[in-house]
């Protein structure tokens, strides 16, 4: 994920754009031929989504920075209130010596007991010393009291502003996650019965990102998880996995990985919805158990072109794309997919 470069206006004005996102009606849902319906409104959440996660990313880092200058702030009160604790010290300190001294006995009493008048001007002299002292201490005890205040202040503050900001992002992001698991669903229920039926539901037209890619071969999905690899064993399947998954979620946009003609689109048996593409060099690619197609039969793709949606239709237990390589159309030729595609500069 790219950072963003933090701004000091950045944050809110993305609040309030992720606000309009999450309050926007969701798209009509169209035809399967026309507008692209909930596979669209898939597509438009997820873009949706990313958004939100890298702003609530943003916004995580800027807390960060923020509980950093809180805590530094808390260290600067520790020193306020240390210092606060010396002056009044300070301030018991010039009383006891004052009245120890004589400060408080009135000045008539002073010059009856004074021996001499230079021991009463020195005397004197050590009283104003004294009180010059209580007052310049009491002063700054009572700049330090206030200086403490304002600083406890800006800390709650500063810790209140964080929590609202960080509770909104989340809240916005938890909305948008919502609607689009919500849309997931939909999305594949749509599927289960085209499977359920044996009947495809023919190409869902997406308005697909502009690639300009530059190599001629790429990964099927761009962000995922590996599972299940090439000739692993497991109940699943009757003898060893054919192919390679990706731990995707549903509604995931599916690329062709490299240049090629369509040459079957299924909607039954164990790969429930499947696309099949024929390459250069006679080799072919499956993706399957996806949610949607957004390619006919017949038609030439480029590389990286969106041929499908991930989903879990046909013998999946949750949501994955299932990729394979294989030397003809059929189910039984398949090579190792990892090796096949490190082969042409694309490492998984």
């Amino acid at each position: 994920m790219r950072s963003l470069r933090r701004h000091p206006l950045f944050v809110p004005a993305l609040l309030c754009a992720l606000a309009v996102l999450a309050a926007r009606p969701p798209a009509a849902t169209g035809d399967a031929n026309g507008s692209g319906g909930v596979s669209a409104e898939v597509v438009r959440l997820y873009e949706e989504a990313s958004l939100a996660t890298q702003q609530y990313e943003a916004g995580r880092r800027e807390a960060e920075v923020q509980r950093g200058r809180a805590q530094r702030l808390e260290r600067l009160l520790a020193r306020e209130r240390q210092a606060i604790a010396t002056l009044h010290g300070d301030l018991g300190r010039i009383a006891r010596a004052q009245y120890r001294n004589g400060g408080g006995l009135p000045h008539t009493a002073q010059l009856l007991l004074a021996d001499s008048p230079e021991e009463l001007m020195r005397g004197q002299r050590a009283v104003w010393q004294a009180d010059l002292a209580v007052n310049n201490a009491v002063t700054k005890s009572r700049r330090a009291e206030a200086r403490l205040a304002a600083d406890e202040e800006k800390a709650a503050s500063a810790w209140q502003s964080l929590e609202r900001r960080t509770g909104e992002l989340a809240e916005i992001k938890r909305g948008i996650e919502q609607k689009l698991e919500e849309a997931q669903w939909t999305l594949q229920n749509q599927a289960d019965t085209s499977v359920a039926a044996g009947a495809c539901r023919g190409a869902v037209r997406l308005d697909q990102p502009r690639t300009g890619f530059t190599q001629p071969w790429v990964a099927p999905v761009e962000t995922y998880g590996l599972s299940a690899g090439f000739g692993s064993g497991g109940e699943r399947w009757a003898s060893r996995h054919t192919g390679q998954d990706f731990a995707v979620a549903i509604g995931t946009p599916v690329r062709s990985v490299g240049e090629g003609r369509v040459v079957k689109v299924s909607c039954g048996g164990a790969f429930g919805i499947e696309v099949v593409v024929r390459h250069p060099g006679g080799y072919y690619t499956q993706y399957a158990h996806l949610a949607a197609v957004t390619v006919e039969q017949g038609e030439r793709v480029a590389t990286g072109q969106w041929v499908g949606q991930s989903g879990t239709t046909g013998n999946s237990t949750g949501p994955h794309l299932h990729f394979e390589v294989r030397l003809t159309p059929q189910l039984g030729s398949a090579v190792d997919p990892r090796e096949w595609l490190a082969e042409r500069g694309v490492q998984l």
